[in-house]
């Protein structure tokens, strides 16, 4: 099956939507899936005003449908509500195409959070893009189920997993500060709710690795906390298994694909009781979850890492795959269009 995945989040950004995405691509080839991508390569972008360090792709409407037709796809994903996901969208109905989306991004919250624009109506815009999916595609039940309060309709499952191979216990780096070490991983921002760590009076160290546009405040507001910066490969794996605890203080994030990262590296996981982290650590004694931050940051501490890593082996990027396809059965050979003939001398730009 060749499936064709819209999306405005790509590499360079290093985030959860990226990750996953690169993750299902890489399991769905074992299982004989090809999977390409419609991404913003290639495409002028512009700065977003609000969102500062990030830019968004200025697509236009044939590119996409040459994009699209090159892939020649048996599937169509939307994976974003951006611009490119838009155009995609419109692409499909306008040629009377099944596809499915996922909901990755709790964009109302976001953009609220940054301009003051009611998040009702930001749910209005993407409860419209949604509903015009076969399905939408949501990480956790609990998400599933707010989601539904809010009109969204046609929700099925979709969970994520951890690559174990790469974040594993082995090798934890040599951090010469006071212990416990609390570290948070992640964009440096507003969305993040970093200050509610930062600001909690906890014994050892507390540490943040990743960047982003609120990095230079939170560090003359918090001299005392350690800013390392971003992290990739095996050098992030080896941070976080140095961890004693991970503190996960999102209270927007869909799910958090970084506490499993945490969980298969053995560190426990501290974070607020909402959407994502109930799902994930739930009553399993890998981590900590309490509306007082800082008691579940102490508790984490007692939790086994042997036991966070058990449970991060059962949670694979194959399962993840094997759902995400079972999700696009509302696919039938043979209704995606031929490419248009591209004319001599010129060819396809794929993302």
């Amino acid at each position: 099956m060749r499936i064709l995945i819209a999306t405005d989040a790509w590499r360079p950004q290093v985030n959860g939507v990226v990750r996953t995405l690169t993750s299902l691509a890489r399991a769905a080839a074992t299982l004989g899936t090809e999977i390409e991508f419609l991404t913003p390569d290639g495409f002028p972008s512009m700065q977003v005003p609000t969102y500062p360090g990030l830019r968004i792709a200025l697509p236009n409407r044939g590119e996409i449908a040459r994009r699209i037709e090159a892939a020649r796809p048996e599937a169509i994903h939307i994976a974003t509500e951006g611009p490119i996901g838009w155009w995609t969208r419109a692409y499909c109905l306008r040629h009377r195409l099944s596809f499915t989306t996922s909901y990755t991004t709790r964009f109302p919250e976001y953009i609220s959070v940054r301009t003051g624009i009611p998040v009702s109506w930001g749910y209005a815009v993407v409860r419209r893009f949604h509903n015009a999916g076969a399905i939408t595609m949501v990480a956790t039940n609990s998400l599933r189920a707010e989601l539904a309060g809010r009109g969204f309709t046609k929700l099925g499952p979709w969970t994520r997993g951890v690559d174990t191979k790469l974040f594993n216990p082995d090798t934890p780096a040599e951090l010469d500060f006071p212990r416990p070490i609390f570290a948070v991983v992640g964009r440096v921002a507003v969305e993040k709710n970093l200050e509610a760590l930062l600001s909690l009076d906890l014994p050892g160290t507390k540490v943040v690795i990743g960047d982003g546009p609120q990095r230079a405040e939170l560090e003359r507001r918090f001299p005392s906390a350690k800013f390392l910066g971003e992290k990739t490969g095996k050098d992030l794996t080896d941070h976080i298994a140095a961890a004693d605890v991970f503190v996960f203080p999102s209270l927007t994030d869909t799910f958090g694909v970084v506490q499993l990262e945490a969980l298969a590296c053995g560190t426990p996981v501290a974070a607020f009781p909402v959407t994502g982290p109930l799902d994930v650590i739930a009553d399993h004694p890998i981590g900590a979850l309490d509306h007082d931050l800082r008691a579940a940051c102490l508790r984490a501490l007692t939790m086994s890492r042997e036991t966070c890593r058990a449970f991060a082996l059962e949670r694979s990027w194959e399962r993840c795959a094997k759902q995400f396809l079972g999700n696009l059965s509302v696919f039938k050979p043979g209704l995606l269009p031929r490419p248009t003939p591209v004319l001599a001398g010129s060819s396809p730009v794929r993302g």
